[in-house]
């Protein structure tokens, strides 16, 4: 395959859009590309973006807990009609339903729905967390919460935004619920959890929580795409989770605080063009990735996003089949299984800032070039396959 447009473009996008940036490419299980772009010092321009830099994934992290929620589902550990409140039993009873604090603008509201004056929290299954339709709010700011304690008591006792089962409303509330499921039905922390079901097996070795945010022999920030520059911290963020949720829940949680290269992340998705191999069935794979819920062009399945018929979506240049995730931070995975293709693409861009953001463009626009390669990469095998055919005296 020739890349030289998709090189051309990241090298483009550190200058403009991103700091730094990894990509890989797989179809039919091969690597196919694997770059890294930028740099993790980008005033100084030093330190250069390595294959085996770590990002912060962000919501991508959700696909971890809910593959991790998955095996137990297989053995019958839990069942996805089943209510949370069975597990989480602090979960439960009438809540009212109101607007939420709005993440990216600081005293504002949300509101969902209006007219409804209470949800049942005790009604709220396990399938309605994993596909967004809970009811449950987007956000609520746990970070303002003195301890990990207090901060995990607000979630488990926050109110609704609209009645369950209505509207798709994408919700990091509902995966930090999940996570604390997990625990709870394993007896493990969410770190050993998900490790020893979704990242040990794989041999995923630079994925997990809690990176080093320091070198100790150097005294240098570590091998660690850096993000933000945190007002609320006083610092810019290397090594630690961006989320400010995630950091006050102790850096893991179910909705974020993973740390992982792209290609552990895409080695993972290889996993579900594999039919689930090694860490689950084939038929787990094909209820999680089948349309679950559906409201005004969103798509989900369980744990996915599933493809977009918005021309802006990420997803929108593969095929109508394709599933995946976004991060804040940047990052990104797509599995298109008409093409067996898989397009783990990372960044930071989230470090010049919440305002102005490009990277939706940027993943586009990668994602166009990919399709466009890969496809006419199979146009030429297959007319050079027929040339061949030709010259043996074969009808083509």
């Amino acid at each position: 395959m020739d890349f030289n447009a998709i090189h051309s473009l990241l090298t483009r996008a550190v200058e403009t859009v991103t700091p730094a940036a990894q990509l890989v490419v797989r179809q039919h299980g091969d690597v196919q590309l694997e770059a890294a772009y930028g740099w993790l010092d980008p005033e100084t321009r030093r330190r250069p973006t390595q294959p085996d830099t770590l990002f912060d994934m962000a919501s991508v992290s959700k696909l971890f807990t809910v593959a991790a929620f998955m095996t137990l589902v297989e053995t019958g550990r839990v069942a996805l009609d089943q209510p949370v409140r069975t597990v989480l039993p602090e979960f439960d009873g009438p809540r009212p339903i109101q607007p939420y604090e709005d993440p990216l603008k600081p005293g504002a509201l949300v509101e969902v729905q209006r007219g409804s004056l209470t949800a049942d929290a005790g009604a709220v299954t396990f399938r309605r967390l994993l596909t967004h339709t809970s009811g449950l709010p987007a956000w609520r700011p746990l970070w303002q919460q003195a301890d990990a304690a207090a901060a995990r008591r607000m979630a488990l006792e926050t109110f609704f935004a609209y009645p369950p089962g209505t509207r798709i409303v994408y919700s990091d509330i509902g995966l930090i619920l999940l996570g604390m499921s997990l625990e709870r039905l394993t007896g493990q922390r969410l770190d050993v959890a998900v490790g020893e079901r979704a990242i040990a097996p794989l041999g995923l070795t630079h994925t997990g929580y809690l990176p080093l945010p320091v070198d100790p022999c150097q005294q240098l920030p570590a091998n660690i795409a850096p993000t933000e520059l945190c007002a609320w911290r006083g610092r810019r963020i290397v090594g630690e989770v961006h989320d400010e949720n995630a950091w006050r829940l102790g850096g893991i949680a179910g909705h974020a605080g993973i740390f992982s290269t792209a290609a552990d992340i895409a080695a993972f998705g290889q996993c579900f063009l594999d039919h689930g191999t090694p860490i689950l069935r084939a038929e787990t794979v094909s209820e999680m990735t089948r349309v679950q819920a559906e409201f005004e062009g969103l798509r989900r399945g369980l744990g996915f996003a599933l493809w977009s018929a918005d021309p802006e979506a990420s997803s929108n240049p593969f095929s109508p089949r394709t599933f995946g995730h976004t991060g804040f931070t940047g990052t990104c995975l797509w599995v298109d299984p008409e093409r067996d293709l898989v397009v783990a693409f990372l960044t930071n861009e989230v470090y010049h800032g919440r305002e102005g953001r490009g990277i939706g463009p940027l993943r586009v626009a990668l994602h166009r070039l990919i399709v466009q390669e890969v496809d006419m990469s199979l146009r030429r095998t297959v007319g050079n396959e027929n040339v061949s055919s030709a010259e043996d005296g074969i009808p083509a």
